[in-house]
């Protein structure tokens, strides 16, 4: 493309975005709206016209998927003046950049250790019980949540302020100074630390902050709806100097509030920023009329919203199908005959989804699909590197890479055995304490004054031997990292230990460390590949071979199908029971919003459905249809039942006569359907 190209393919309000440089701005994107389009436009265009080079726009995204996606497209458009595009992310991926660059402001050294949840949840384990804290009574999950929770709000340890009663909260805090303190001495951080860390980071440190305030001359922010309070304090501190921030979302699309995004961000803009510009794309290119009639009438009954109309231009399309069911079991079946005999012919299975409230709901799907040979993915499950035989291989990668990495040590000292036993980790932990050291050089130190037991004495001074050949291998030699897997694979016996023991499982391990040598190829160097995977996020997943859909609402966020099955539109299951309980009508309209999310995910058929009865927790439930049905327009619905006429008690009973329900009531029709079907 060249001057101006990119321009020409934008609708008015697109392109008044666009060219929109100077000064706040806030875009509100309706669903399919073309807002990537908008964003890669808008940075090329800061570019273009030489407002900044690439090095001075910041632009920030949630997935690694969305942020390769625009570098694509921005690359695409600008050619070689794209080169230098260098901050152009995840909030956790920056922040990481940064925080290397100015670890020793925050107590770390540049080549901290980012650790996964499991290490937390060790981490939290070995805090309890040498603190007598029962992990039976308080899960190390809920303590890790709190702490998450709090470092959410901008609070190190010594800032949280607790109500003195609460005996849950007075609890934990101790426990989560402990766990900062443990962090600094493993010269690690969390995910929650990438971004609190910075904070406190420009916070504290004028020069600093005025160095990156004045970079960044322009600021661009995607699904900014979903951002918490200390992402936004982040990004208002960045901008201070220039403040040209512009923020794209949808708080239709707000649906992230159990994990601390705050919709206030977004609905409260126009507050933080003076004269902020308000752009509404309401122009939708994904969806045909009627689904999108269907999910605008639904998200019209939400109270707090900044409003659009949504529009689209393509044809009417067939009516939303609302389907009955007499149980889950029944849902599943008639999901994948409606997938096996009509949608095959027309569709890639690929671009097939069934979007489900809880993860619960797949299994029954699961194992029809089983049955029948109808291939499936799971988006959002057991990923590639949480894997046990990938976290052992990372884990020797990481304690190589930097020796304060207890995690690491921990996970693998007796792994292949080297008969290392629970009371010699427990001697390391009490030393390491004791003596303010990592275990590494606590076991360096216990083996010098010959406190460790002969046989576990050669076993581990064995293992330390080699960890300090193989950084030898690395820093000195400067072998290859992939090279590098391979000679502690082979070495340490880990390997072997695999292929002597030849089971299915075992070679299916071994065919997954191939796989991760062939990934780590993919990266210049130990400590970008090591970065990658502890931010990679649960959305990049293998996309390969033709499979239909299944994950949760939530995971499907910013993807969209040719045909979605929305199953379980059911009261207490959608609206999920828990949200309305703890958030009150928020929960309720957070709710709503998610099943917005849902339908506007589909472009040509959309299918929603419930059942009667329910198999959920060991116990069948009877269940009524969700709220959220009476207020979907009936214009825009076909309705069917599917249960055999036999077994109904009421031989006259019509879905489209006792069905009918007026706009935004619960018809007393629709109450006796519910009873004619549970019989």
């Amino acid at each position: 493309m060249t001057n101006l190209d990119y321009l020409k393919n934008l609708n008015s309000a697109q392109k008044e975005a666009v060219i929109s440089t100077d000064g706040p701005l806030l875009i509100v994107a309706g669903a399919g709206s073309g807002k990537t389009k908008v964003l890669t436009s808008k940075i090329a265009h800061i570019i273009n016209q030489n407002r900044a080079f690439p090095n001075q726009i910041l632009s920030v995204t949630f997935t690694n998927k969305a942020a390769k996606e625009m570098q694509t497209r921005v690359i695409k458009i600008l050619k070689n003046k794209a080169a230098g595009l260098s901050w152009l992310g995840t909030f956790h991926s920056i922040c990481a950049k940064l925080l290397r660059r100015h670890a020793a402001a925050a107590g770390l050294n540049a080549n901290f250790t980012i650790v996964d949840t499991s290490d937390q949840v060790r981490l939290i384990k070995n805090i309890c019980k040498s603190e007598n804290i029962d992990i039976k009574k308080l899960s190390p999950n809920a303590i890790l949540s709190i702490i998450d929770r709090w470092k959410n709000k901008g609070f190190y340890p010594d800032e949280v302020i607790i109500d003195r009663k609460d005996i849950y909260e007075r609890t934990i805090l101790p426990l989560y100074k402990i766990y900062q303190r443990k962090l600094l001495d493993l010269n690690a951080c969390d995910f929650g630390d990438l971004i609190l860390h910075c904070v406190k980071i420009l916070e504290k440190n004028p020069d600093i902050r005025e160095i990156y305030s004045n970079n960044f001359k322009y600021i661009l922010v995607d699904e900014y709806q979903d951002t918490n309070f200390i992402q936004s304090r982040w990004l208002n501190l960045l901008a201070l100097k220039h403040k040209n921030i512009c923020c794209v979302g949808d708080d239709d699309q707000s649906i992230y509030s159990w994990r601390g995004a705050e919709i206030k961000n977004f609905l409260e803009f126009d507050k933080i920023y003076e004269n902020t510009k308000v752009i509404r794309l309401e122009e939708n290119y994904r969806s045909t009329e009627n689904i999108l009639s269907v999910a605008s009438g639904l998200i019209s009954n939400n109270k707090k919203r900044v409003g659009k109309n949504l529009k689209t231009t393509l044809e009417e399309g067939e009516l939303v199908k609302l389907n009955c069911f007499r149980n889950g079991k029944d849902e599943a079946i008639g999901v994948s005959d409606e997938i096996e005999k009509k949608l095959k012919k027309n569709f890639s299975l690929n671009n097939i989804a069934i979007l489900v409230r809880a993860i619960f709901q797949t299994r029954e799907f699961e194992e029809r699909f089983l049955s029948i040979g109808l291939p499936y993915r799971i988006i959002g499950g057991t990923k590639f590197y949480e894997r046990a035989e990938i976290k052992d291989c990372i884990a020797y990668l990481r304690l190589i890479f930097q020796n304060k990495d207890d995690l690491a040590f921990e996970r693998i000292v007796n792994n292949p055995k080297r008969s290392i036993g629970e009371s010699t980790i427990n001697q390391l932990h009490e030393f390491s304490k004791k003596n303010t050291l990592c275990l590494e050089a606590s076991s360096k130190k216990l083996i010098e004054l010959n406190l460790i037991k002969p046989k576990t004495k050669i076993g581990l001074k064995t293992f330390l031997n080699f960890i300090d050949k193989w950084r030898d291998d690395l820093f000195v030699k400067k072998i290859n990292h992939v090279k590098l897997l391979q000679i502690v694979l082979d070495e340490s016996g880990y390997s072997a230990m695999l292929k002597n023991k030849k089971d299915l499982e075992n070679e299916n391990r071994l065919e997954n460390i191939k796989e991760l040598l062939n990934a780590m190829k993919e990266f210049d160097n130990l400590e970008s590949f090591l970065e990658h995977v502890a931010l990679a996020t649960s959305i990049d997943q293998d996309w390969n071979g033709e499979k239909v859909n299944l994950m949760t609402i939530h995971a499907s966020k910013g993807l969209e199908f040719e045909v979605v099955f929305l199953p379980g539109w059911e009261e207490g299951l959608f609206p999920h029971q828990k949200s309305i309980e703890e958030k009150g009508d928020s929960g309720l309209e957070e709710e709503r919003r998610l099943a917005y999310v849902g339908l506007t995910r589909a472009k040509k058929n959309a299918y929603v459905s419930f059942s009667t009865n329910r198999f959920y927790q060991g116990d069948w439930i009877d269940s009524i249809a969700s709220r959220f049905i009476d207020e979907l327009p009936n214009k825009n619905l076909e309705k069917n039942t599917f249960y055999e006429e036999s077994d109904s008690q009421d031989d006259d009973f019509d879905f489209n006569q006792d069905f009918e329900i007026e706009e935004g009531t619960r018809s007393p029709g629709w109450i006796r359907y519910q009873k004619k079907i549970k019989k």
